[in-house]
C-alpha cells in the first residue's frame, strides 16, 4: 500500500500526554494523528478517583478523559485500536506501519505509555480473564458478593482494593513486604472499607480448572504455605515502560528501559520525541499533559515551522 503523507506529525499513544500533544500539535499550525492501539484515554480510564489534577476537585478517570478526548478530537484525528507495528526513521521523514497501512510524517512523539508487570506464577497466563485481571474497573463488577486477592502494596494496588470493596467484594491485600507502601491517606481508606490484609507474603499459584479457584500464599518469615480461596486475583504490582517502538528507531533508553529525552521532549534520535509515563519521572497526568504540550511544540523545529515561545 502507498504512504500516507496527510499528516505532518504521528502521536502514538492516546492517553493524556497523546491528547495533550495532538490539541497543542493543532494550534502550532501541525497536522497531527494518533495512534491509540486500545482506546483513547490510556491507563487514566481506569483510574476511579482522580483527586489531584488541578481544576476538579474530584473526578473519575472516565470522565476526565473523555473531556480531554472530545477536546483532542476538534484538533487531530485519532485512530483507535489501529496499533503502530513498525518504525523506521529516515533522514527526511518517518515511516510507520500499522495494520491498515503505511504512513509518512515529518515527526513521531512517542507516547505509548507503560504496561501492568506480570507475577510469572504458575495460572497467571492460563487464567487471564478468567479470573486473572490486571484492572478492578474494568472487571471488578463481575465479583460483586464473592472473594477476591489484590496483589500490591503500592498506591494502585490499595486504590484497586478499595474500589473492589466499594463494589461489594470481599478483599484479601497480599503484600510481599512488611508494610503497605502506599501514602498514608490510600491506607487510611483501606482501613475504613475493611479490607484484608496479609503481609510478608508472595503468591505461589494462581489455581482453578475453567476459572480462578484460589490462590497459594507463602510467608516470607515463616516459610509457611498456605491456600486461599479466591474468585478473583487482581494484580497490581507495578508497570514498565512500553518501549518497542522506541527500540526500532533506536531511541536511547535508561537501565530501567525508560526513553531518554532532554528538556524539549527530544530524544537521541532526530524527529523522535516522547512524551509521558514512557519518560519515567514522576509519571502523573498532570506531568504528562504538560511533556505531551511542550513534546508537540518543539517538533516545530524539525517540521519547518515557527512557533513564538
Amino acid at each position: 500500500m502507498d504512504a500516507i503523507k496527510n499528516y505532518e506529525l504521528a502521536i502514538i499513544g492516546g492517553g493524556p500526554a497523546g491528547l495533550t500533544a495532538g490539541i497543542y500539535a493543532k494550534r502550532a499550525g501541525i497536522t497531527a494523528v494518533i495512534f491509540e492501539e486500545k482506546m483513547a484515554g490510556g491507563q487514566a480510564l481506569n483510574t476511579t478517583t482522580i483527586e489531584n489534577y488541578p481544576g476538579f476537585e474530584s473526578i473519575s478517570g472516565t470522565e476526565l478523559m473523555k473531556r480531554m478526548n472530545d477536546q483532542a478530537r476538534k484538533y487531530a484525528v485519532i485512530k483507535e485500536t489501529e496499533r503502530v507495528e513498525n518504525i523506521k526513521v529516515n533522514q527526511n521523514n518517518v515511516l510507520l506501519t500499522t495494520a491498515e497501512g503505511n504512513y509518512e510524517v515529518g515527526a513521531v512523539i512517542l507516547a505509548t505509555g507503560m504496561e501492568h508487570k506480570k507475577l510469572g506464577v504458575k495460572g497467571e497466563t492460563e487464567l487471564m480473564g478468567r479470573g486473572v485481571s490486571y484492572c478492578a474497573v474494568c472487571d471488578g463488577s463481575f465479583f460483586k458478593g464473592k472473594k477476591v486477592a489484590v496483589i500490591g502494596g503500592g498506591n494502585t494496588a490499595a486504590m484497586e482494593a478499595v474500589y473492589l470493596r466499594d463494589v461489594g467484594c470481599d478483599v484479601y491485600l497480599v503484600h510481599r513486604r512488611d508494610t503497605i507502601r502506599a501514602d498514608q491517606y490510600m491506607q487510611e481508606k483501606m482501613k475504613k472499607t475493611n479490607v484484608n490484609i496479609i503481609l510478608d507474603s508472595v503468591v505461589e499459584e494462581i489455581y482453578g480448572d475453567k476459572f480462578v479457584k484460589g490462590i497459594t500464599i507463602k510467608n516470607l518469615k515463616t516459610n509457611k504455605a498456605t491456600k486461599l480461596d479466591v474468585s478473583g486475583v487482581f494484580i497490581a504490582i507495578g508497570e514498565i515502560p512500553k518501549n518497542e517502538l522506541a527500540k526500532l528507531a533506536g531511541v536511547k533508553l535508561d537501565e530501567r528501559g525508560y526513553i531518554i529525552t532532554d528538556e524539549n521532549m527530544c530524544t537521541n534520535v532526530k524527529r523522535i520525541y516522547a512524551a509521558g509515563d514512557v519518560t519515567g519521572g514522576v509519571r502523573q497526568i498532570v506531568t504528562a499533559c504538560a511533556e505531551g504540550a511542550i513534546a508537540a511544540l518543539n517538533t516545530t523545529e524539525v517540521l519547518g515551522k515557527q512557533y513564538p515561545f
